[in-house]
């Protein structure tokens, strides 16, 4: 069988010391979303650059669709399409002219631009804007417009470098429904990072997290929750009210099968949540550790995220100084 991608042994070292990846295995069907999830500096847009033929690796072999990407990396830069962070139109000229641009870096031949154009304007939904200047376009039409760019070739697979950062959920929801309807008709692979948990939990049929440049776990959103079992119980500590025996105590209870603090916020992993409160209460109580707030749930991606990585994946600090950025070039102001 050929995958989609085919990830071997993949290391990555920067500057003879910097380990981005650190042997990594990883397999995506064809035809299928793709999400990669870990926290910053994980190895997330590392990997992508090596897939996309933009860096190579220090070790190991990867493929896509069955071509090695250092060995034949023209043949393989004619299969994808790569859509980064950075703002990768043009601000002051039309969207239409923006894809003229590119039909012709992409040798497109002149007797087919119009109708790909066209065809690629009415996918993303701006047939009706594509005269304007994309200065004047939302943040989620410039996506829209990156987008298609991007799928003017009709690619094979699309690597997409947090597709929706930055945008409301509207303008979110927008650019995902629009990948949906090119994916399904066309079958086109999406490899995609992202900061946003649901998106992930909503549109990737196959989940990875990566964390300090190993693939930690992998599946379907279904299994990965269901990995963790049981029940999450998250308290709300008054006065941040951290103990290091918090930590030592629960981490004896036999119900228990995970556990982490940040900040004020302590969550339990448990098999049984009716069981294990009681006595999580007991001993928050015995050494002095006020409770505000407790809540019982099912586990959710954010849970298994926070088993594997060790940290909740939301950074909104960075997601914010993206958009600022973003929103500066469109309208074309100076940073």
């Amino acid at each position: 069988m050929v995958y989609a991608v085919q990830v071997n042994g993949l290391v990555k070292i920067y500057d003879g010391k910097v380990r981005a990846l650190d042997g990594v295995d990883l397999t995506v069907d064809q035809g299928i979303s793709f999400a990669l999830l870990g926290p910053n500096g994980a190895g997330k847009t590392t990997l992508m650059r090596i897939l996309t033929t933009q860096l190579r690796p220090t070790a190991g072999e990867a493929h896509v669709f069955g071509l090695n990407v250092v060995r034949e990396e023209s043949k393989v830069r004619r299969l994808i399409s790569y859509v980064p962070q950075e703002i990768s139109v043009w601000t002051d000229i039309s969207g239409y002219e923006n894809l003229l641009i590119y039909a012709k870096i992409f040798g497109v031949p002149s007797s087919e631009r119009e109708k790909i154009i066209d065809e690629a304007l009415e996918n993303m939904g701006l047939s009706e804007v594509k005269n304007e200047l994309v200065r004047t376009y939302s943040g989620g039409m410039i996506r829209r417009l990156e987008i298609a760019c991007a799928v003017l070739i009709r690619p094979k697979i699309m690597f997409l470098d947090e597709p929706t950062i930055g945008l409301d959920p509207a303008a979110r929801k927008a650019v995902w429904e629009r990948l949906k309807i090119f994916k399904k008709e066309y079958g086109v692979t999406i490899f995609f990072n992202t900061h946003y948990m649901d998106e992930a939990d909503m549109y990737a049929d196959e989940i990875a997290i990566i964390n300090q440049g190993k693939i930690v776990t992998g599946g379907t959103s279904k299994e990965l929750k269901q990995s963790l079992g049981g029940e999450v119980i998250t308290f709300t500590l008054g006065n941040n009210a951290y103990d290091p025996r918090i930590d030592q105590e629960i981490k004896k209870l036999e119900n228990v099968r995970g556990l982490f603090i940040e900040g004020s916020s302590l969550t339990v992993i448990v098999e049984d949540a009716e069981v294990a409160l009681p006595s999580i209460m007991n001993i928050l109580k015995s050494i002095d550790v006020p409770v505000e707030k407790v809540s019982i749930a099912k586990p959710t991606l954010d849970d298994v995220f926070l088993k594997y990585a060790g940290t909740r994946l939301e950074d909104k600090g960075r997601i914010s100084e993206v958009f600022r950025v973003r929103e500066m070039v469109r309208k074309g102001g100076r940073l």
